[in-house]
This record gives structure tokens, C-alpha cells and sequence, in this order.
């Protein structure tokens, strides 16, 4: 007996040691360096981990390469090639489990030498020069209080507010409603991110979204693209991750509400896929605690991309949630029993499908989405919780809403010039049946029914402009949406939404590192509509403009030295 646990003494004592051993030694990383437009390999290209530039590899022939001994965390790596612009990746969690990395580099017919990239803090588009925050791992994994859930990260985020019912994740962006915001996740757009969703809002108490696939997201509070159909106040869009080429990778997690199991790999050469799928055991909690109500969901997430060729590829999205909040009408108490008066049973089933082809022409990328989402919300109520009969029936109710959505775009990289056009077309759907006794000084009935089918579509333009020293920049654009229902909302120019930004970078102290600072810009987007008169005033991060669906706002760039910060407090 004395053998048996000295040797699972001298185990446990072993395993923290081999851990530490593998922390020192590091984990490989693998990947892969394209063009961006052609999709070639880039062979002989650089690639280094950023902050520890004497550890990095070069590509081959192929474009792959392999940089051993990675320390474990989150991690960026810097690549660089001659005639091609730098680029610094999204973060990585670099562990026994790294996803592979895939590099597109740009090329840059002014760059004939070699040169030193230094990744700036701040991440801009010519587009969205003001209004972009860019979310990656190291904010997901160690944002405080968050939980790893996107809607409570961006609450930090100056102008951003949120819900007054704290559990609840409604965004308020500058002032507008929970309902402005909208969701994209690989250029499919998703009605809402969150269980137990509220119709005609955005937020609910747990996210759908699995943070384990996300490689970044762009949070746009201003200067929104013109591709973003829909949005009032911000715009979360999301960039999963691919599935790993090389070989095939699973996950289990134990979290504070759910349990889950994620999955990464390839089928043959071409095909790579990332699942996850969870389970919540919210309602075992809820029970033991004595609460009145006990929810209960589960989510899933699918992500397949297909490449046919160099120039085409084929990604295949799904996400779905099932949520089912029942009463726990065993409870006893005077608390339980005033909650379980008036809570209904809560039952909702929400997905969304969709796939995007893109195909690579030379210096054009057109690309077609088509998707597809539902979302089914029922909830039930009987006087006294009594279901025995349907006289005691006082709220039946079910709302459907559904939304197809098709686009085409095209994207032209014209040396200092990039050309964006595109058009949708979208079907929605929104059915209600609500029966409901209501109880004042007489008991009465309500029997509610709508059927409600819009057929909308959309054009938008725009233009970016770069010099060549890149420090500055101008984008223009204008959108213009239309639907049939009504005479006046079918002509497309009555709902125009022009954008336009300017950026300027001049020189600012020199030094060994030859800083710059980034001198105010501006982005200005809006909605024109029919006796609308409202002048908007410059004035920075603030809406300009709330009457109506008028949206006008001027917001300051983020300055990236002292000097900038100055002269925007001055102003």
C-alpha cells in the first residue's frame, strides 16, 4: 500500500515538472503564406513572432513553413516578403492545440527592397478610419467579468452603455436602441447573437456564440461599410477561424453554465471544418438554488470552407440556439409564488444558414452570399400554472420572423485604388398568433393574428483612395435601400445613405522608432429621408442627428501620440 502511493505521489509531482518542460521548450506553429488576389504560395516570405523577431521561419517553395519552440500564450506573427506590403496577423493561442496559420499578403508594386514591419497599435480601414475597434484573443480570454462574452467585452468601450437589467446583454451604442445594432459572422449576417432573445431587440442573458472559433472581430461604432445593410448605431462583425488543415483536434470544456465539446480538421486536401456544440445545466443549478424558474439551452456552431480551385472557394456556416425556460412550480415561499404568477413558459428555436462563394480574378474578388434565418418565440401562461384545462389558459403566444437574404459583390484593387459595388435582395417574413385573457374590471379576450411579407433590395458603391506613403487617405460611398411596403419606401432613392471619411497622418517627433501621429479625422455617414432638415454639427463622438432614422455622426480619430491628444483636448 506504502508503494502504491509513493508512486502517485512521485506521478503528480512528475506531471507539473513535464508541463513546465513543455512551457520551456514551446509548441511548433505551422502555416501558410498566399497572394492575396492570385492565392499563390509566396515562397521565401519571412515570418516571425512578433516581440521575438530572432525566432521565426521562412517559407518554401510551397509557401509553408514551421517556427518551433513558440512560447505558449497569445501570440502574433509579422510577415514580410519583397514587393509585398507588411502584415501582422490576428492573435493565436499558441498551445499542444495551435489552429494553423494561414498569411494573405498584399502586393505593394512600390516596395522593390526589403523593409522592417512595425505593427502599429491601432488597427484602421481606409473605410472606417475612426469608428473601427478590432477584438482579438488576448481581449476575449482576459477581459475582466466578461466571461468570454462579446456583448459584456464592448461594454467597456467608450459610448457604449448597456441594459439597466444587468443580466440582459443590450447593447446601447451612442445613444441609440438595442435594436440598431447588427451581427455578421463571415459576411453572413445573424438577427441576433444571444438565447432567450427579446423580439425587436438584440440582447439576452448568454451568448450562441462559442468564443473558442473566433479569430477577431471588428466592432464598428461609426463609418459603418456600405456592404453592412441596416445598421443605426454599430455593426459586431465576426471572423471565425478556419479548421485545421494539417490534423484533426478536439476540445471539451467544463464552464460555469454549460458543458461543450468543439472540434477542428480537414477532410482530404481541400475541405477544412470547426464544429462546437454545448449544453447548458443552467436548470440542475437554478434547482438546487431553489429559483422559481429553470432555463435550459443548447447551441451549436458549423464552419466548413472548400477550396475547388486556387481562384474559388465555397464556406458553409450554421448557427443555431434552442432555448426552454420552464417553472419550477414545486417551489414554495411568497417570493417564489409572486414570480411563478407571472412567468410564462419561455420556448425559442433560432438559426441561421448560410454559404459564400468567392472567386479570385486577378485584381477582382467577387463574392455571393446567400443565407437564410429564423427565429420561433413562444410563450405559454395558465392562471394558477394549472394546465388541466384551457379555461385556465390566459396567454398563448407565437411570433415567427424569417429573413433570406441574397448579395453580390465585387471588389477591384487598382494600385492606390480599391473599388467596392455590390446589390442585395431580401424576403422578410413575420407571422404573430397571440391569444391572451386580460382581467380588469371585467374578464375579456384578446385573439391577435398578422401576416407580414416585405420584399426588399439594395445597391451600394464606393471608393477608396490611399497615397503612396499612406499617410493619407479618403473613402466614399452611398447606399440605397427600398421595399415594397409601401408606394413611397419602393423608390430606392428616398432612402439614401451616403458615407464618406477623410485620413491624415503627418510626421510627428522622429526618433529612432519614427513615430507618427495621426492628426484628427473624420468619418461621416447618415440617412437621407424626405423633410429632413437637421444640420449636423462637428461634434465629436456624439450623434448630430436623432430625428426620425436620420443618423449623422463625426467622430475624432484615435491619436497615437501626445501632441494629437493635446490638440484634440484644445478643440
Amino acid at each position: 500500500m506504502k508503494r502504491i502511493c509513493l508512486s502517485c505521489l512521485l506521478l503528480l509531482l512528475a506531471v507539473p515538472c513535464a508541463v513546465r518542460a513543455q512551457q520551456t521548450s514551446g509548441y511548433p506553429v505551422s502555416g501558410r503564406v498566399i497572394d492575396r488576389l492570385t492565392r499563390q504560395p509566396v515562397a521565401y516570405a519571412s515570418v516571425v513572432v512578433q516581440g521575438e523577431e530572432q525566432r521565426g521561419a521562412s517559407t518554401d517553395s510551397t509557401g509553408r513553413f514551421v517556427i518551433e519552440r513558440v512560447r505558449p500564450g497569445i501570440q502574433r506573427f509579422v510577415a514580410s516578403s519583397v514587393g509585398y506590403k507588411g502584415y501582422v496577423s490576428p492573435e493565436f493561442l499558441v498551445s499542444a492545440a495551435t489552429p494553423f496559420v494561414e498569411i494573405e499578403l498584399e502586393e505593394d508594386a512600390t516596395q522593390v527592397e526589403a523593409v522592417t514591419v512595425r505593427p502599429s497599435p491601432f488597427r484602421a480601414t481606409v473605410e472606417s478610419p475612426v469608428g473601427l475597434n478590432v477584438i482579438g484573443v488576448r481581449e476575449i480570454e482576459k477581459s475582466p467579468g466578461s466571461n468570454r462574452d462579446i456583448s459584456r467585452i464592448v461594454r467597456s468601450y467608450p459610448g457604449v452603455a448597456f441594459s439597466p437589467v444587468g443580466y440582459r446583454n443590450d447593447l446601447i451604442v451612442r445613444g441609440g436602441g438595442p435594436s440598431e445594432n447588427k451581427f455578421f459572422m463571415d459576411g453572413i449576417e445573424i438577427p441576433n447573437i444571444n438565447h432567450f432573445a427579446t423580439q425587436g431587440a438584440t440582447g439576452g442573458p448568454v451568448s450562441i456564440v462559442n468564443a473558442d472559433l473566433i479569430r477577431e472581430i471588428n466592432f464598428y461604432t461609426g463609418a459603418f461599410p456600405a456592404d453592412r445593410a441596416g445598421a443605426l448605431s454599430s455593426v459586431l462583425d465576426f471572423k471565425l477561424r478556419d479548421g485545421n488543415a494539417e490534423r484533426q483536434t478536439f476540445k471539451a470544456t467544463l464552464g460555469a453554465s454549460d458543458a461543450g465539446i468543439s472540434g477542428s480538421g480537414h477532410i482530404g486536401d481541400r475541405t477544412t471544418y470547426l464544429f462546437s456544440l454545448r449544453q447548458s445545466y443552467l436548470q440542475l443549478l437554478f434547482k438546487m438554488l431553489g429559483l422559481p424558474f429553470l432555463p435550459n439551452y443548447i447551441d451549436g456552431q458549423v464552419k466548413v470552407k472548400t477550396r475547388f480551385s486556387e481562384r474559388d472557394e465555397l464556406t458553409f456556416l450554421a448557427l443555431a440556439g434552442i432555448d426552454n425556460m420552464k417553472l419550477n412550480v414545486d417551489e414554495k415561499g411568497e417570493d417564489a409564488e409572486y414570480l411563478l404568477s407571472y412567468l410564462p413558459r419561455i420556448q425559442q428555436e433560432t438559426f441561421t444558414v448560410g454559404a459564400s462563394w468567392q472567386h479570385y480574378a486577378g485584381k477582382h474578388v467577387q463574392t455571393v452570399t446567400l443565407s437564410h434565418n429564423y427565429l420561433n418565440n413562444r410563450n405559454l401562461k395558465y392562471r394558477g400554472n394549472d394546465d388541466s384545462s384551457e379555461e385556465n389558459l390566459t396567454l398563448r403566444l407565437r411570433s415567427v420572423e424569417q429573413k433570406s437574404t441574397l448579395r453580390a459583390e465585387n471588389r477591384s484593387y487598382l494600385g492606390q485604388w480599391t473599388l467596392r459595388e455590390g446589390a442585395e435582395l431580401n424576403y422578410s417574413d413575420y407571422t404573430n398568433r397571440t391569444f391572451q385573457r386580460l382581467y380588469t374590471d371585467e374578464a375579456r379576450t384578446a385573439d391577435y393574428r398578422t401576416d407580414l411579407g416585405i420584399f426588399g433590395w439594395g445597391l451600394f458603391v464606393g471608393a477608396d483612395y490611399s497615397s503612396e506613403n499612406k499617410r493619407f487617405t479618403a473613402s466614399a460611398g452611398v447606399r440605397a435601400d427600398a421595399c415594397d411596403y409601401s408606394s413611397h419606401m419602393s423608390r430606392p432613392w428616398h432612402q439614401l445613405s451616403p458615407r464618406a471619411s477623410l485620413s491624415c497622418a503627418g510626421r510627428g517627433m522622429e526618433d529612432q522608432r519614427q513615430r507618427r501621429t495621426l492628426l484628427p479625422a473624420a468619418a461621416l455617414y447618415g440617412t437621407r429621408l424626405p423633410r429632413c432638415r437637421a444640420v449636423c454639427e462637428p461634434r465629436p463622438a456624439l450623434p448630430a442627428c436623432r430625428g426620425g432614422e436620420c443618423r449623422c455622426k463625426l467622430a475624432p480619430a484615435r491619436p497615437a501620440g501626445p501632441l494629437a491628444r493635446e490638440l484634440l483636448q484644445r478643440i
